[in-house]
């Protein structure tokens, strides 16, 4: 007998499986500024400071096509000198196939940035040993969590003023 009971839970079909693919990978913006050099790159009697942040944009290009980026800003100062500062945007462009809508919103904003974060590093390592100091090797980012607070923040702002549609989706 056929199990004729097929609920809300039932498998995708076989010939449309769920596909994310990465199409490619480049660099829109990549600034380093050494002001002070060549004095920033002698030894000084304090370490410097760094200040590194990280923020994740999503822009749909077509139905199934999406560009993930990574702005990436870290700046060293050794008391008052910038030692340094460097401004890296650094993209992937995401195929995206039979995705659920309910999931579309945490797979561009946590696993693609997962995926690229690794090269976007090793350029920010990179330009940093290229400008005369130490690669700059930033740790793994919980992209879940950056996820989280940004809803966070999104619902309060909600709270405040919401859209007409009430959804949060990528841009």
């Amino acid at each position: 007998m056929a199990d004729e009971t097929q609920g809300e839970g039932a498998p995708q079909q076989p010939g449309n499986p769920p596909s994310m693919n990465l199409v490619g990978q480049y660099i829109r913006d990549l600034s380093f500024e050494n002001p002070n050099a060549p004095a920033s790159l002698m030894g000084g009697a304090s370490n410097p400071a760094f200040n590194v942040s990280i923020s994740v944009g999503v822009k749909k290009q077509s139905d199934e096509v999406y560009a993930v980026e990574l702005t990436l800003n870290a700046k060293a100062n050794r008391e008052e000198t910038v030692l340094f500062n460097v401004e890296l945007v650094y993209g992937g462009i995401f195929r995206l196939r039979n995705i659920p809508e309910a999931q579309l919103s945490g797979l561009l904003m946590i696993e693609c940035p997962r995926l690229i974060f690794p090269f976007a590093r090793q350029v920010l390592a990179s330009i940093t040993q290229q400008g005369g100091f130490p690669p700059l090797m930033m740790e793994p980012v919980d992209f879940a969590a950056i996820y989280r607070q940004n809803l966070a923040k999104l619902a309060a702002q909600q709270g405040n003023a919401a859209p007409a549609d009430g959804s949060a989706k990528p841009n």
